[in-house]
């Protein structure tokens, strides 16, 4: 019997994103959409945000975005992938290219007793300088820190409190077999070196096969998320 593996639905992530603060709500965003490990996130650099242009036989051209995966930290130490399947670029919408450029945008305020400091989201953003650095410093994050202190408390207030790092990287592997990938493009996107690790959550799902696994993925929950809120429109008393 498949063990079910915990993951979020898309409105879900929508709730627990709102209650969150930057630039930690985006790290959750990034999560579920890329699949990086958590280690992989904090180790993500700016010149690993990229977009480029393809061109068909046709001469048709498409804008397409990825995230390079080529190192990572934990705890103070610095490595190489967990593999050679995971060091690769994964592909990510758009909209969430844009999300990460948006952070550089952004400016937090931090209390400090009576006292109220801001500062900037992005401090520098050349192409060796994190993505994601520690509000004062600029340093690299740590996980736990970031688990315990923001997102263990917004998933518990909607109720949802086994969240974890794990289950935000499984939630896009679902999501993808939820909008009908077949196990090798979730293994593609999961980087697993062994196509059954992606069939212990494409086996929870009905598998049919489909083309385009990504963009279906962004169809479903654009519609789940419509759905949602115009039926929360609708519950309001006049």
């Amino acid at each position: 019997m498949t063990r079910l593996k915990p993951h979020i639905t898309p409105v879900q992530l929508e709730e627990l994103l709102n209650r969150m603060p930057e630039p930690y709500a985006t790290m959750v965003y990034v999560a579920v959409w890329s699949a990086l490990r958590i280690s992989e996130l904090i180790g993500l650099r700016w010149e690993d945000v990229r977009s480029w242009v393809l061109v068909d036989d046709e001469g048709n051209e498409r804008a397409c975005y990825g995230l390079a995966v080529d190192e990572r930290y934990c705890r103070g130490d610095w490595s190489e992938p967990k593999s050679t399947a995971s060091n690769s670029t994964v592909d990510i919408p758009k909209r969430v290219y844009e999300r990460i450029h948006r952070l550089k945008l952004l400016t937090v305020t931090v209390r400090a007793g009576r006292a109220e400091r801001k500062y900037k989201v992005v401090k520098t953003d050349g192409p060796n300088d994190l993505v994601f650095q520690s509000v004062k410093e600029a340093k690299p994050m740590r996980d736990n820190n970031i688990l315990t202190r923001f997102i263990k408390p917004a998933a518990r207030a909607i109720n949802l409190p086994w969240i974890n790092w794990r289950c935000l990287r499984t939630s896009c592997a679902t999501w993808m077999v939820e909008s009908g990938a077949n196990p090798k493009d979730v293994q593609a996107q999961m980087r697993h070196s062994r196509p059954s690790t992606a069939m212990d959550i494409y086996a929870q799902f009905v598998p049919e096969s489909q083309r385009r696994a990504v963009a279906r993925m962004v169809a479903m929950v654009d519609a789940r998320q419509a759905a949602h809120a115009a039926a929360a429109v609708g519950q309001r008393p006049n």
